[in-house]
């Protein structure tokens, strides 16, 4: 059976609700180290607890238009990152999340 766009939307956004999160620079950090040194981004990550489910996650993201970013194990699961501010912020509103970001809007 094909999903379709609004069901794969619906999948991600009950994933990232159960266990996902958001992380974006911070400007104070960034502003102290510099931006050689800190080059910390905007991600999603989304958790998968089996391979199974970590190659479902690819699934919906290809489907929707997403280019995301290798998995990597961790904790005994799989972390399945989107980079990117415009990637993150287009995510979230395609699953209805709002976040107001505390870096500059210039930051990268």
């Amino acid at each position: 059976m094909r999903l379709t766009k609004r069901e794969a939307i619906a999948e991600l956004a009950e994933r990232f609700q159960r266990n996902g999160h958001v992380r974006h620079p911070s400007a104070e950090r960034r502003k102290e180290a510099g931006t050689i040194v800190y080059k910390k981004g905007y991600e999603v990550r989304l958790i998968a607890h089996s391979e199974k489910e970590l190659a479902h996650i690819q699934k919906l993201l290809d489907l929707l238009g997403f280019r995301f970013g290798e998995p990597y194990p961790q904790a005994g699961h799989f972390r399945q990152p989107i980079y990117g501010r415009e990637q993150v912020e287009r995510f979230l509103s395609l699953i209805g999340e709002t976040i107001a970001w505390t870096a500059p809007p210039d930051a990268p």
